[in-house]
């Protein structure tokens, strides 16, 4: 957090002092009435003068501060903590929440502020302790909805789908990860509502439906002022004077900690010292597969009917293995991860299939059994380290999420356990970094960041969805490099979800070529890459860059979509090999050779 401006600070600080001391002050009773000296001039005994009851101006403009801060903040705090509470509610977790919190704030929108005002002072009677509430409910609704705006922005952000890839639960996802990245708009939000209420309460006074006279009040002593305005104008503008410089500080407050809260101004770094257990990571026991994914059929329910991205894919992912997932964008790969995290997006649906981690089916538990699973057994890089880590707070605090999601610990050892994953994955002077917000880290360093959330607990499975992309060919290595070690140390299975075959030949043990939906291809990085059995795959080797400079080969027409996709052969309009009969029937994924599959009738032309 940044420094306060000191501007707005110290003018609500003086007015809150002011109102707060009154007291001490040693002023006259703001309800004594001197009626020989009404509308004296100012002198020394009474520096603002006298109004038409001979009371003291200064000490009913102080002793009126009091009241006017008073229902004001209590009222805008009320409203802003109810109202935050539903937003976060109805934003995040939909359904029947979402709609009872937006239609009760539009009742209350149908009620013109002032004739709700007098309906509950009808009934209720006037005074503090029925402005107070009845301003939290005049300025509910603005709470409510500029919440629910900003987490239905929020909630779709890939950090945000990161921690519940770990395991994390509603309520903390709510209040630790959303909650702070939607907390400028409230505070923006606050300080309307703040200077809202103190005009409000001083104009329900003016006409007799806020604080009863003779207790002291701004709208009581404007309407009184009123009155006398010709014989006195200074009683007029004292009040107005004290109304207008309350609102202008208190929005300038608002501003500047709305400021001061946005990381992305942040120059100052500190630094955090000591000595740090080292990280001992062991090796996880491997009695079977991490992964058997077995027919995984993915389907989004369309006006014309279902529609099928991803169409029964096969995978088995063993401990210590690295398989590579590849194909062109739009061919399932990054769903299928998604469905084997329980993270697919709402409109889409798991149709047909299973997958079994730990001999259960990850794809027919319920969410919280689900979040058990995440982070703890199976986790998940994503893509873009920039949109995937939350940009309002601290790296080292993002990670000790992922810990506190699994195991409960004092926050000084889960400092340190984030500090340490820091230095494991290779990040430079982790003590300083862990203070560090994203936008202050380099790429590379933000995915390092990334897999030591992942890695926070030890997974037995870990899906990395292309995360070197958009990082330069050095800092691609280095990331390579430390997932290779990770996985030789701890045993766990790695899923490289790529489009880059120079990548899958650096690091994987085998690989599943995708193509619209399906696996097309499978077998050991060597053996595919020397003999491909699919027009597909050979088709993508050949439009890798030469060493020698000459032009790869551009792989004609696109990937067909989903909705409409040929019949047989999804590959067939593009393939060079393709006859009549490859574009009608059903293909299936065969075992041609040895630990070899392949989707096509013509394998033996290609080998």
């Amino acid at each position: 957090m940044q420094r306060l401006r000191p501007g707005p600070v110290v003018a609500v600080g003086t007015i809150a002092f002011l109102a707060l001391l009154v007291p001490l002050f040693g002023l006259d009773n703001p309800l004594h009435m001197d009626i020989a000296h009404r509308l004296a001039q100012p002198t020394l005994a009474h520096p603002l003068g006298q109004d038409a009851y001979g009371r003291d101006v200064l000490a009913r403009l102080l002793w009126g501060a009091r009241v006017s801060l008073a229902v004001a903040s209590s009222s805008s705090a009320l409203a802003c903590l109810v109202g935050t509470a539903l937003g976060l509610a109805g934003g995040f977790l939909r359904g029947p929440v979402e709609f009872l919190a937006l239609r009760g704030m539009d009742v209350v929108l149908c009620f013109p502020p002032l004739l709700l005002a007098l309906l509950v002072v009808t009934l209720l009677g006037p005074g503090a302790p029925t402005l107070i509430p009845l301003l939290a409910v005049l300025y509910l609704p603005g709470f409510v909805r500029v919440v629910y705006a900003g987490v239905l922005s929020v909630r779709t952000q890939d950090y945000v789908e990161a921690m519940r890839s770990l395991g994390a639960g509603r309520l903390r996802i709510m209040l630790g990860t959303i909650l702070p990245n939607v907390g400028g708009p409230v505070l923006v939000q606050f300080s309307i509502a703040a200077a809202s209420a103190v005009v409000l309460e001083s104009g329900l006074s003016f006409l007799g439906l806020g604080v009863v006279p003779p207790a002291p009040s701004w709208g009581l002593m404007i309407g009184e002022a009123r009155a006398t305005m010709m014989q006195a104008p200074l009683l007029l503008l004292w009040p107005c004077l004290a109304l207008s410089v309350t609102i202008l500080a208190l929005n300038a407050l608002c501003d500047a900690l709305r400021d001061a809260v946005d990381p992305h101004g942040i120059t100052r770094r500190r630094r955090h010292g000591g000595l740090l257990d080292r990280l001992a990571p062991g090796l996880l026991p491997a009695p079977g597969a991490a992964l058997e994914l077995a027919g995984l059929t993915i389907a989004i329910d369309t006006p014309s009917g279902p529609i099928h991205p991803v169409r029964d894919v096969s995978l088995r992912v063993m401990p210590h293995e690295t398989l590579a997932l590849v194909g062109e964008s739009g061919s399932g790969k990054s769903l299928t991860g998604l469905a084997t995290m329980g993270l697919l997006p709402p409109i889409a649906r798991v149709a047909g299939g299973a997958a079994w981690i730990e001999g259960r089916d990850v794809l027919r538990l319920d969410e919280a059994a689900l979040r058990r699973l995440r982070g703890a057994t199976v986790a998940m890089i994503f893509q873009d380290p920039l949109s995937s880590l939350n940009p309002v707070q601290r790296i080292a605090t993002q990670i000790g999420e992922a810990v506190q999601a699994h195991a409960r610990s004092p926050a000084k050892a889960t400092w340190r356990r984030a500090v340490e994953l820091l230095r494991h994955v290779g990040i430079p002077d982790p003590e300083r970094r862990a203070h560090n917000f994203p936008h202050e880290m380099s790429g590379g360093m933000r995915q390092r960041a990334m897999i030591a959330m992942a890695i926070a607990n030890q997974p037995r499975l870990l899906i990395a969805d292309e995360p070197t992309t958009a990082l330069d060919v050095t800092i691609q290595a280095q990331v390579l490099e430390l997932l290779a070690a990770l996985r030789r140390e701890s045993g766990m299975a790695l899923i490289f979800i790529t489009h880059s075959l120079p990548v899958v030949a650096e690091i994987a043990d085998r690989v599943a070529v995708m193509y619209a939906g399906e696996i097309v291809e499978q077998g050991r990085v060597a053996e595919v890459f020397a003999r491909p059995l699919h027009p597909y795959t050979a088709a993508l080797l050949a439009s890798v860059p030469r060493e020698d400079g000459s032009l790869a080969e551009a792989i004609p027409g696109t990937v067909p979509p989903p909705y409409a996709l040929p019949p047989g052969c999804a590959f067939a309009p593009r393939c060079r090999f393709a006859r009549a009969d490859c574009s009608s029937g059903t293909l299936a994924l065969t075992e041609v050779m040895a630990e070899r599959l392949t989707r096509c009738r013509r394998w033996s032309d290609l080998a």
